[in-house]
């Protein structure tokens, strides 16, 4: 599932601490916000294996959970939404397409690599793709929930997901073609070997890396 679904998702996991515990609201939310993104921070090296880890993340999520609840600090909330952000978005990717260049076209059986069992899951395509019009649907109601609830700074990352969303939904489907140009004839010419080698290996043409 594409960023925003996954950054939306971590915000409004953490809507019930408002309504507990209100003098943690703000902070539950940035960190569930946090959360959401951090395991997309490996999209360039090994997508979906180097910062997802859906059974440790899990595991660590549930820990933080109690913790929170049995000593309740700033820190302690912040470092539980985080948690389950990262945790939640490493799972929700099953949920979504696999892991190619053209993921509508459904030819990978790969969607999230578990790092405990050492396998990857396959993917469920209840989402089809990353930027599809499902995924944009899920945004503008996670974005319509949140809006409701927040103000203040915490409405501009609400709307910067959807902002992101149409625009990545517009643009998808044209994004491999212009990811391989751009790798092809800008970044090969300038590179070393040893540095296109962390590329994913579909954007690069065929020659020896």
């Amino acid at each position: 599932m594409m960023l925003p679904v996954h950054a939306l998702v971590g915000m409004v996991l953490m809507i019930p601490v408002g309504a507990v515990a209100p003098e943690f609201a703000g902070v539950a939310l940035w960190g569930g916000l946090v959360g959401g993104v951090v395991p997309d921070l490996d999209m360039v090296v090994a997508h979906r294996k180097t910062l997802h880890f859906p059974t440790y993340y899990s595991v660590l999520a549930g820990g933080s959970v109690v913790l929170a609840l049995l000593v309740p600090t700033a820190l302690t909330v912040a470092a539980m939404a985080a948690l389950v952000g990262a945790a939640v978005h490493s799972v929700m990717d099953i949920l979504g397409g696999g892991l190619s260049l053209r993921p509508w076209e459904a030819t990978s059986d790969r969607a999230v690599y578990d790092h405990y069992r050492q396998h990857w899951y396959a993917p469920k395509r209840w989402v089809r793709y990353d930027g599809s019009p499902e995924g944009l649907v899920l945004t503008l109601l996670l974005g319509a929930v949140l809006w409701t609830v927040v103000d203040g700074a915490l409405r501009w990352p609400v709307v910067a997901s959807v902002v992101v969303a149409v625009v990545y939904t517009a643009v998808r489907r044209r994004l491999p073609t212009l990811g391989q140009q751009v790798v092809q004839r800008v970044l090969e010419p300038l590179l070393p070997n040893r540095l296109l080698r962390y590329l994913p290996a579909h954007l690069l043409s065929d020659r020896d890396t």
